[in-house]
């Protein structure tokens, strides 16, 4: 494998990457460290005003919701199953998929139900709470030998030049020092992105090299989309509360008491949804961010559905790689 064989790059000139603000606003995200300045066009190529923002992407999630049905009858069929109708009914799995991740939403008046941490909930989220307090330090041994272990997970036949290299850029970095872009989201994205590499390594080089797909030109930058999605899951889940106060943070805590590993599961499905968002809503370089808000609501739904005991349980799961 050489580095040469990744597609274009996005363009780190004059749009420098935001940091994410840990503020609420209407969604939980306000800025991705993606920028978002540009213009929106419909199809005739006119030009849209502020006016227009909110019709646009709504439009656009109801057509990525179709084409996010569409990905999972093309993943059944990779998988070798034959089905010559699908029929989007009750009696269906597809239908049963509908019915349970978009029929089931969770309204911002949803009333949390009152709960109690278990013991070992309470530990497991004190451990994890721990993990998101450390900042990533470039002088520290293990935080440079987890760089250099995730460089060889990306690019196992190409040796790395060093801690600072123009050759981190093709992993999907801003610069030459990947140390400057984890402000976002300190050491445990490093750790995030590390275990998706161990964990479901075919999953992980599809995404990075963005091998599947009609990919647009400009690409989202692995990498950084990465540290973009461990403080998404921080916010979604409310992991700073003592006890979170959202349905999809508190069906968590369920899921943490059953596997101590869940927060780093979980964004290994997030970021297959990202992807499959991406490609779904034929997204470009710039509506990075809608992208990470449309995957957000679906989570949030997945995680809200009855019958999710582990991540395993989540539709999403299935994107997965080994």
């Amino acid at each position: 494998m050489t580095t040469g064989n990744l597609r274009k790059r996005v363009w780190h000139g004059g749009g420098k990457f935001e940091r994410l603000d840990s503020s609420d606003d209407s969604d939980g995200i306000n800025e991705s460290l993606l920028n978002h300045n540009h213009k929106l066009a419909d199809s005739s190529g006119r030009c849209l005003d502020v006016d227009d923002d909110e019709r646009y992407w709504r439009e656009r999630e109801r057509n990525a919701e179709l084409a996010w049905t569409r990905n999972f009858s093309h993943l059944l069929t990779q998988w070798g199953q034959c089905f010559t109708t699908v029929v989007i009914g009750s009696g269906s799995w597809l239908g049963a998929f509908l019915h349970r991740s978009l029929g089931k939403r969770q309204g911002s008046d949803e009333k949390v139900p009152v709960y109690d941490l278990s013991p070992l909930q309470e530990e497991r989220l004190r451990k994890l709470q721990m993990r998101l307090q450390v900042p990533f330090d470039g002088t520290c041994f293990e935080h440079q030998e987890a760089l250099k272990a995730l460089w060889r997970a990306a690019f196992p036949d190409v040796e790395l030049g060093g801690l600072i290299s123009e050759q981190w850029k093709d992993m999907g970095w801003q610069g030459s020092n990947p140390s400057t872009d984890f402000r976002g989201g300190g050491f445990v994205s490093l750790e995030n992105l590390l275990f998706f590499a161990k964990t479901f390594p075919k999953s992980f080089c599809r995404l990075l090299l963005k091998q599947e797909g009609k990919r647009a030109t400009w690409e989202y930058p692995f990498a950084i989309a990465g540290i973009n999605i461990s403080f998404m899951l921080i916010q979604m889940l409310d992991l700073y509360s003592v006890k979170p106060k959202t349905l999809a943070g508190i069906n968590f805590l369920k899921i943490l008491a059953e596997e101590e590993m869940a927060f780093d599961l979980l964004y290994c499905v997030a970021f297959e949804m990202i992807d499959a968002q991406w490609l779904a809503m034929c997204a470009s370089y710039m509506e990075f961010n809608e992208v990470l808000k449309a995957a957000r609501r679906q989570l949030e739904r997945e995680l809200s559905l009855d019958d999710i005991n582990q991540i395993q349980d989540l539709p999403a799961y299935n994107l997965l790689y080994q």
